[in-house]
């Protein structure tokens, strides 16, 4: 599909939109109404659950808040519904921000478990503040007026609410293909590569959790004022898990499934309590949940990504532009060749009584490629997740660049100039070979939350983009820059990760085994690549056990064998040292 056919299909879309309350009937409208509505949770939900890996069961709670600060300014103080909204916003962001510092360190259930604790906390809250009606709700909310004009009706007010969801689809698209947007797709799968890159995990996770309850504010805002009546009932959290039910069903990785999640439920809701009651009469309240599992169930088997990712598989995709030349990003200042960059001293990391690494002292110098080696369980992982940050040492100390790193996080660590590869390949499989390799960038671009929404990073954007294809050609994989990455071999994926960290443009890029697993094709084609970027006087600290591959590769060798450093030097006198033939081979015959 070209660019000019996808505008098309999008001008059709918001014609049919447009038209919809001149072709259906009032309750059509209402309908629609809710599915607007509802699509704004649910949109959220698949920017926290599906892109970022946040499980939330509380979002009914954030609608509720938004719901009963709009009822308060308009219905009880007799304001505008627009300084409603204002308060809805802030009040809804602002307990959100609290609830996130709080919570979002938890990991995996806990996590999830905490949302449905605060869920119930804040639901039941609203029907214990005098003044806001109790468990009986509020009634007489005033509709919505622009200037002198009420939007009173069903119709009226759909224009309003598809507006909303328009715009919030345009933004949270401009978003997600911005820098901070392909930081929140990496976080599914672990911190461990999104701190390597410089991105705080934790910061992005809280974003990405104000920002669903901002889309939920704006639920409750125009729930509130459509419905003309709220209680505590729709804010406790089995309508939370409607809301997931909603993002899971139409595709919880897909902005567009939030949207078809709301209507399929809302349809099927109407469709079941329609119909369910002359099927089985008496017991339809209870037959609703049953019937209603049974086809999140069947959902489940047959379209487990959802309906939109389901069907997206038969359609056209559109053709992706391969990215222009733009000027470069601001490059670092590189050491001068042979200033020593990396001194570690006495480092110690112990596990309990295992001493993992045993006051291991080395350095790394500008310019030259330093293999660190030794057998397995020699402690090389251990040493390597020192100096990136992923472990903290016990004693000792590790300067980078003239600054002590020992104590700082991966990402502070990534941001001061070292970047990692990793023993196991880390990338996202379902994001192109360019994307995987823009996540590089990050640390050596600005853009934030509104540029990258609203597009004010064009520039910026281009020139990280132009870098990445640079970075592709650079390793040999540019011929092909939106494949999946999950599509290339092993070899080709090492190689990916190699460009990766490159489009950072360290000052020092430290290898975790790039050989392992590879054929010795692959394994020359690595070493080509090596010899080159040594040429190109980059800095390499290549953590192996492979001693054939490194011995003709690098300039200075460090062995180590049960933690300890057992001898240092040139790979010629390496190779001949007894102590390392014992630990390789366990003889010095």
């Amino acid at each position: 599909m070209t660019r000019a056919q996808l505008a098309t299909v999008k001008i059709v879309a918001v014609l049919a939109l447009a038209a919809a309350p001149f072709l259906l009937s009032p309750f059509s409208i209402t309908l629609l109404n809710y599915v607007g509505i509802y699509s704004l949770v649910a949109i959220g939900l698949v920017l926290l659950t599906g892109i970022v890996g946040i499980i939330s069961f509380g979002q009914a709670a954030f609608i509720g808040i938004a719901a009963y600060a709009t009822a308060w300014v308009s219905a009880i103080n007799g304001q505008s519904p627009w300084l409603g909204l204002i308060l809805a916003i802030v009040l809804t962001c602002t307990v959100a921000a609290v609830l996130g510092l709080a919570t979002l360190r938890l990991q995996g259930h806990f996590l999830s478990l905490s949302t449905i604790a605060w869920g119930l906390s804040i639901g039941f809250l609203f029907g214990n503040i005098d003044g806001l009606g109790g468990f009986n709700g509020l009634s007489n909310i005033p509709p919505i007026s622009i200037g002198s004009y009420a939007l009173s009706e069903g119709w009226q007010i759909y224009y309003l609410i598809w507006a909303f969801v328009v715009v919030v689809l345009i933004l949270l698209h401009n978003l997600l293909n911005s820098r901070l947007g392909r930081a929140m797709r990496t976080m599914r799968g672990g911190k461990t590569l999104v701190e390597s890159l410089g991105v705080s995990a934790y910061w992005v996770n809280l974003t990405a959790f104000v920002i669903a309850a901002f889309l939920a504010a704006l639920s409750g805002w125009l729930y509130a004022h459509l419905s003309r009546f709220i209680s505590p009932t729709p804010f406790e959290p089995l309508a939370g898990i409607e809301y997931l039910m909603m993002a899971m069903i139409g595709g919880a990785t897909s902005l567009l499934g939030g949207i078809v999640g709301a209507a399929v439920i809302i349809f099927l809701k109407n469709a079941v309590q329609d119909y369910l009651p002359m099927i089985a009469k008496g017991a339809s309240g209870q037959l609703e949940i049953v019937v209603f599992a049974s086809i999140f169930i069947l959902f489940l088997q047959r379209a487990r990504q959802g309906i939109v990712p389901f069907l997206s598989r038969f359609l056209p995709q559109p053709e992706p532009e391969r990215p222009e030349p733009a000027p470069p990003l601001a490059l670092r200042r590189q050491p001068a060749p042979g200033e020593v960059l990396l001194q570690v001293e006495g480092a110690e990391r112990r596990f309990g009584g295992l001493i993992a690494v045993n006051k291991v002292s080395f350095e790394v110098r500008a310019g030259e490629i330093l293999g660190l080696i030794g057998p397995n369980g020699a402690g090389k992982s251990t040493m390597f997740n020192l100096l990136t940050g992923a472990l903290a040492c016990n004693s000792g100390k590790i300067v980078f660049a003239g600054r002590n790193i020992e104590r700082l996080s991966q990402a502070k660590i990534a941001r001061a100039g070292i970047a990692r590869t990793f023993q196991h390949v880390k990338l996202r499989p379902r994001m192109t070979l360019l994307d995987n390799v823009l996540l590089g960038t990050y640390s050596r671009t600005k853009a934030g939350l509104i540029s990258g929404a609203f597009r004010l990073e064009r520039q910026e954007e281009a020139s990280a983009r132009a870098e990445a294809m640079r970075q592709l050609e650079r390793i040999g994989l540019g011929d092909n820059p939106f494949e999946l990455a999950g599509n290339l071999p092993l070899g080709n994926q090492r190689l990916l990760e190699i460009a990766r960290a490159l489009a950072a443009d360290p000052l020092l890029l430290v290898l975790d085994e790039p050989a392992a697993g590879l054929r010795r094709n692959e394994k020359q084609k690595l070493a080509e690549l090596l010899a080159n970027l040594r040429r190109e006087h980059v800095t390499i600290l290549l953590v192996e056990h492979d001693m054939e591959f490194v011995m003709n590769l690098v300039d200075r060798i460090v062995v180590m064998d049960f933690g300890t450093k057992l001898c240092e030097g040139d790979p010629a006198a390496i190779r001949n040292d007894a102590r390392v033939q014992e630990a390789y081979l366990g003889s010095t015959v």
